[in-house]
């Protein structure tokens, strides 16, 4: 039995989550009730709904659905599905093509499929976790709305498991056992909000034990996991340990950085998340007194993303180490806060007609780029003038500091 495949919701009204998208008068329901398809992208992240989404689209719509998977699917299968879409276009029937991993396909596999998206021959729907901007050519892009799926909520996944446990035809109702409360807190955390992990972890629970009851000590042992019950059931212990790191590495602590580190890596913690963080800091908390700081933390979460765990650990562990240990400084994001507060304080001042664009000659006439000089000896305004608006002249935002 695979779980997540024989519970999958096969209409809108047992679609759970992304209320966003289709509760009542949002987009996609308005869309499906108009029978009005066009092109789409859903980016979210794993376990959110965006495969059942795309065929319970079909499903309402009557449209043909077709399903190829980026990572195994080449050029010659999409023919075949274009082709087919040709015929059904002949007799007034939608087609639907459902690309799993879409950012995974290369520039020439996107190409081929541009023409078809355009000419209405075929409705493209794309699920990809990365953002397509990056990884979608822009003549597709443009062709397809983008649809921003969240990760389940709480309530979403307390529906789906007991649904799941109560369901007997296609969930595991006939085994008549139960989860309790805290157990099944801990399987949805344990899960990160993917619906697919929750359930195939639930369904080993249920089907390869002889436990009635399914407990914490049930889902730790089907997740292997030493670290169940690091968070607390409201997640509030995540927000509270994502901060102490970055104080502690804000305060020069490596090794209460490294204490904090490892407690949201045992946790599951994404990585991405942790670097994402260390990037965002090495600009606030670093900025200028260590130049390095920002190449080295941006290039952290590049390995990161390149390595995946369980090494990314290591990589975490070395940037961590090294913002923690370097000059601090609060002067980039001081100096940001001084120049917003002038912004405010005159926001219409001209700009000094040395400083503007003179593409023409009434421009030039009326003084504009006059006594800017740009040579090889020397930028910048002549003696006497400056960058900044009269009424702004002299005033000093950026104070290099540390500490």
């Amino acid at each position: 039995m695979n779980l997540a495949y024989s519970l999958r919701p096969k209409s809108l009204a047992d679609f759970v989550g992304q209320e966003h998208l289709v509760g009542w008068g949002r987009i996609i329901r308005k869309m499906i009730e108009g029978d009005n398809l066009f092109s789409m992208i859903f980016w979210g992240p794993p376990g959110s709904g965006k495969t059942t989404l795309a065929y319970i689209i079909s499903q309402e719509t009557g449209a043909d659905f077709h399903q190829l998977s980026a990572v195994e699917s080449g050029k010659e299968a999409l023919l075949k599905i274009i082709n087919l879409a040709k015929l059904n276009q002949q007799i007034g029937k939608k087609t639907i093509l459902f690309i799993d991993e879409i950012h995974r396909w290369n520039k020439a596999q996107q190409d081929v499929l541009l023409p078809h998206v355009e000419s209405n021959i075929l409705i493209l729907i794309g699920a990809t976790t990365e953002n397509p901007s990056f990884e979608i050519i822009s003549p597709l892009l443009s062709r397809c709305r983008v649809f921003v799926l969240r990760g389940l909520e709480k309530d979403d996944l307390e529906k789906i498991i007991q649904r799941a446990m109560t369901d007997i035809k296609d969930g595991l109702g006939k085994y008549k056992k139960k989860i309790d409360k805290d157990a099944s807190e801990l399987l949805m955390r344990l899960s990160g909000g993917d619906a697919r992990i929750m359930l195939n972890a639930l369904e080993m629970a249920v089907t390869a034990y002889r436990k009635r009851d399914i407990d914490n000590e049930l889902v730790k042992e089907v997740f292997q996991t030493r670290s169940a019950g690091l968070y607390d059931k409201k997640a509030d212990e995540h927000y509270n340990i994502i901060s102490a790191f970055i104080k502690s590495v804000r305060g020069s602590d490596p090794d209460a950085a490294l204490y904090y580190l490892a407690r949201m890596l045992e946790n599951g913690e994404d990585p991405k998340f942790i670097a994402r963080r260390m990037i965002i800091l090495a600009s606030e908390d670093i900025g200028m007194a260590d130049r390095g700081a920002l190449i080295m933390a941006n290039a952290a979460f590049d390995a990161v993303t390149k390595i995946g765990m369980p090494e990314a650990q290591l990589i975490l562990a070395h940037t961590a180490i090294y913002l923690s240990r370097v000059p601090k400084s609060r002067a980039v994001p001081n100096a940001l806060s001084a120049a917003k507060s002038a912004v405010y304080e005159l926001p219409n001042e001209p700009v000094p007609l040395h400083l503007r664009n003179a593409p023409t000659k009434l421009m030039k006439q009326l003084g504009y780029a006059k006594d800017y000089i740009w040579s090889g000896g020397y930028v910048g305004p002549t003696e006497g003038k400056y960058f900044l608006p009269e009424k702004l002249k002299g005033r000093k935002f950026y104070k290099p500091s540390n500490k």
